[in-house]
């Protein structure tokens, strides 16, 4: 069973016959083996994870205040 997925240090590709980014990722099993795969995301996807994560850094950057 999978707990947790974490991205690799690879760069996203995309492609554009399917129109598909990926991102390699590394999957985190529950008895601590991990696999290595590739999130695929359609442009819709992309877009939603980029407000997911630009939201999830404002939160980070409020938390932590000025420095």
């Amino acid at each position: 069973m999978i707990g947790y997925a974490t991205p690799n240090q690879s760069d996203i590709t995309y492609d554009h016959d399917t129109q598909r980014a990926s991102i390699p990722i590394t999957l985190h099993h529950l008895d601590e083996t991990t696999e290595s795969t590739t999130l695929a995301l359609t442009p819709g996807q992309v877009e939603l994870f980029h407000s997911q994560l630009s939201r999830a850094i404002e939160l980070r950057e409020r938390e932590l205040g000025p420095q």
